[in-house]
Parts: structure tokens; sequence; C-alpha cells
């Protein structure tokens, strides 16, 4: 998603997002008492945030976890943000406006969001005792990076031809499944050299 600053607007009080939060017509982030407007997302921005959440939705089909895209705000601390896919293995109720719990996280990026999501959203997600991984996709060429609270939160990236694991929910993935449908220089290169070779 893609991330504008209401900088007209004074600061608002954890309460008074939530209220209006409800009412607004458009999703807002908010994050050290600022609301940032959530702005749609382009077409490889859809295509790795569908896909991503289509293989762990059908993985997790009758089991305790639920995942949630784009819509489900995480509560971090007192702000409230939005990522583009996340895992909660608690109880939610069925009226539950925001995950406290999640044990993944996922983002992919783009150029508005990319400062927010590996800095201030990185240094709040790790603080979430609950949170095992983060991962990182780049949209514009073929890199997933993946952090784990069980290895200090040190950054593994994984390229075409690889395979990562979402230990979190015990999920093995080839980068090229999670890329299916993107358009962007290496998958254009990666489908042609399929093509000559088959």
């Amino acid at each position: 998603m893609v991330l504008i600053a209401q900088q007209e607007f004074p600061l608002l009080s954890e309460e008074d997002y939530l209220q209006s939060e409800q009412l607004s017509e458009t999703k807002r982030e908010y994050i050290a008492g600022h609301i940032y407007a959530m702005a749609g997302a382009g077409f490889n921005h859809n295509c790795l945030a569908g896909n991503i959440f289509r293989k762990i939705g059908n993985h997790l089909e009758g089991k305790p976890c639920t995942p949630f895209m784009a819509d489900m705000k995480v509560r971090v601390g007192k702000d409230y943000v939005y990522p583009d896919v996340l895992v909660d293995c608690s109880e939610m109720s069925g009226d539950a406006l925001f995950s406290n719990t999640p044990v993944l996280i996922i983002e992919v990026l783009s150029k508005s969001t990319r400062k927010t999501d590996t800095s201030t959203k990185l240094l709040r997600y790790i603080n979430l005792p609950s949170l095992q991984e983060y991962v990182l996709i780049e949209p514009d060429f073929v890199s997933v990076q993946i952090m784990r609270r069980d290895k200090h939160w040190l950054p593994e990236y994984f390229y075409l031809g690889d395979t990562f694991t979402l230990a979190s929910i015990d999920l093995s993935l080839s980068v090229e499944t999670l890329y299916d449908r993107v358009d962007n220089a290496d998958m254009r290169e990666f489908r042609q050299a399929q093509v000559i070779s088959g």
C-alpha cells in the first residue's frame, strides 16, 4: 500500500483514532499520533500479496491460525498499522478490529513505504512478543527478505531458484511460485529462459 501523510490534521489520541477509523472511508495507519492514509497499490504489489495470502490460507485450512490480508490492523504499542498479510494464531473474537498477537507479518515494499517498513515498522514489529517472522518482498525485482526472532532478527535473502520456509506456520514456498504473474525484469528474464530451455 502507499502511505500518504495527512499533515493537515492535528495529533490524534489513540481513542480518537480508533473511533474515527470505524467511520473513515479510507484505511489510515496511526503512528506516533500521526495519521497516514492508505492509497491503492499496483499490479505487482497485488499479485505478490495475493499469491502469498492464497498459499498461506490454503496451508492453514483447518488449523487454528488465521491469515488476514490488508484490512486487519495490528496494534503495536499505541500505534496501529495495516500489514499486507499477517497471521494470528490466538483465539480472536468475531468482532475483533485488530490483532494484538501476530506470529507472521509480511509487507510488500513500495517507494512510498520502503523507509517506514524497513525502519519505523521494523522496530515496532520486532518488539511484539508474539511475532516470530517479518518478511519484506520487493515487487520491482525478485528478492524476499526474512527476519526471524530465533535468528536475532538478522536478515536472510532468497532469490529465484531458492525455496524459503515460514517456520512460524511451517510452510515452504519457492520464490518463483511467490512471484507468479508478477511483471518485472527478473521474472521476464526467468520466463524467457524457461521457454528456451523447455
